[in-house]
């Protein structure tokens, strides 16, 4: 089976993007099926002569068809709970479907599948009763599925331990739901990842669904007062109380961490359900060495503080382009686009410009009116958005699919163009691109592009109101990112009008 390729959906996704990198190390070759191949080409592994990058999207038969023929086995790594999906469950079941047909019809040797622990009884979550139907569908297709259920994954970047860190480094007093209490048996993501590459390689596991957790059963608010040890922090002082609901849970969780209320809903409510390891067979079949939930801990820790995160949960984000910035014809796409722009001409190479702006966001900031920009994030949380405190993946890197605060990156394509789409609550789509446009050898124009699809007459006034601001504010940006960034400036920002759209690659 060497000489076939691998099927990997969600490749760019938390567990999918570290686990091609070990296939390729392996020597397998890797079949990497996502929406956009400019995503995953910016991946490390994107440009490996050992992987095959293709477009298919898992609502999309015809196109999951084509990506699963030719190859002898494939992973499942996907889930549709995201802002942008309403009714997730349906989706996934769609997706999971046309993902048991597609193994089929390439006569595929299995499917590996990463699910959750389901706890018995009926009172469990609308999300682990999704990833338990999607195990059924694939595993009523003809093709073998193994079905690993995952307790809490643990691991720099991994969405537990994202919730786990902010809530205690944000806390130091946390007056808490009733699940703080629940029982859980985490498992690292190191060793997910051995569990993953052992069911390619016995075939023991074919057709099982198996339980799959690391060596302690704790709580959560244990494993608060060991974060809060392990990163130097005093004891968490935690009050239990009865009143908080999962949706007002949810709520909480969005206000302190980067997760919106609508991830956070569906979450919460899986945080009162018991995820312990029942069945434990899969430890004689794949034998490792299964690391405690210190030594996992520390070993985020160590990789967030190196810089050195090789994924993230928020990795997983939508990069298509909307049709209006892809066809530039405002009438087709249904509404009138608006735009305001601002220029500089700033005496330094192109690529010493795009350094400058392939930093902003995160620690360092928008350069200008900064307390607004907090102050915008922190009104997109109280409505449920994303916030302003992701951050950004690398402190110099930018590419396409990151996310950067409450953007993400629809195009990064160094040194000339930056393109970013907003996942911030608005009546309407927004669209914020940098040009930068050489003029001479040590001489370039730094161009930022504000483009805005309303939504209704909300989103109009939206725009009209906000319109002075947006002038005063790229030019002040474009301004402190030169001084700042130490480049002389030759003409000193002025707003323009705005050129046409230009299409994003896909």
């Amino acid at each position: 089976m060497q000489g076939k390729p691998i099927l990997v959906t969600g490749a760019t996704g938390y567990v999918g993007g570290r686990l091609v990198p070990k296939l390729l190390q392996a020597g397998y070759r890797v079949r990497a099926a996502g929406r956009s191949v400019a995503k995953m080409r910016c991946r490390p592994w994107g440009r490996h002569p050992g992987v095959e990058l293709v477009t298919a999207d898992l609502l999309d038969r015809e196109s999951m068809n084509q990506a699963a023929m030719g190859c002898w086995a494939a992973y499942y790594l996907v889930h549709s709970m995201n802002s942008r999906t309403r009714d997730f469950a349906a989706t996934d079941r769609k997706a999971a479907q046309n993902m048991a047909n597609a193994a089929a019809r390439a006569n595929l040797n299995r499917i590996i599948y990463l699910g959750g622990i389901v706890p018995p009884g009926d009172n469990i979550s609308k999300h682990l009763a999704s990833r338990a139907e999607v195990g059924r569908i694939l595993q009523s297709g003809p093709v073998p599925t193994t079905f690993l259920r995952a307790a809490m994954i643990l691991g720099s970047g991994s969405a537990s331990f994202e919730l786990l860190r902010y809530l205690a480094d944000r806390l130091p007093v946390m007056i808490t739901p009733r699940w703080v209490s629940t029982m859980v048996q985490p498992i690292a993501i190191t060793n997910v990842l051995n569990y993953l590459m052992g069911c390619l390689e016995t075939d023991q596991v074919l057709g099982l669904s198996l339980d799959i957790g690391g060596p302690e059963i704790t709580t959560y608010a244990d494993l608060f007062q060991l974060y809060a040890r392990l990163a130097g922090l005093p004891k968490r002082l935690i009050i239990k109380t009865s009143f908080l609901s999962p949706k007002l849970s949810s709520y909480w969780i969005n206000l302190i961490t980067p997760v919106p209320a609508s991830l956070a809903r569906p979450l919460a409510q899986g945080l009162s359900n018991q995820v312990i390891v029942e069945d434990n067979r899969i430890a004689r079949m794949i034998p490792q060495e299964l690391l405690t939930c210190e030594q996992t801990i520390q070993l985020a820790l160590e990789r967030i503080e190196q810089q050195k995160v090789e994924t993230c949960w928020l990795d997983a984000g939508q990069v298509l382009p909307p049709e209006w910035i892809q066809c530039g014809d405002a009438p087709h796409a249904g509404g009138t686009i608006l735009a305001t722009a601002a220029k500089i001409s700033l005496k330094c190479p192109v690529e010493k410009a795009w350094r400058a702006v392939s930093s902003l966001g995160g620690d360092r900031g928008w350069q200008y009116m900064q307390s607004l920009w907090k102050l915008r994030g922190l009104m997109d949380k109280l409505v449920g958005g994303v916030g302003l405190d992701r951050g950004r993946r690398d402190p110099k890197e930018l590419n396409t699919g990151d996310h950067l605060d409450f953007w993400r990156v629809l195009e990064a394509d160094p040194p000339n163009r930056l393109v970013l789409i907003g996942e911030m609550k608005l009546p309407g789509e927004a669209i914020l691109e940098y040009r930068v446009t050489p003029q001479d050898k040590n001489v370039c124009e730094l161009e930022v592009i504000a483009r805005f699809l309303p939504r209704g007459l909300w989103g109009l006034a939206y725009w009209r109101i906000h319109t002075m601001a947006h002038d005063r504010l790229y030019r002040g940006m474009l301004t402190n990112l030169a001084l700042r960034s130490g480049i002389e400036i030759l003409n000193p920002a002025q707003t323009i009008k705005p050129g046409p759209p230009q299409a994003c690659r896909l």
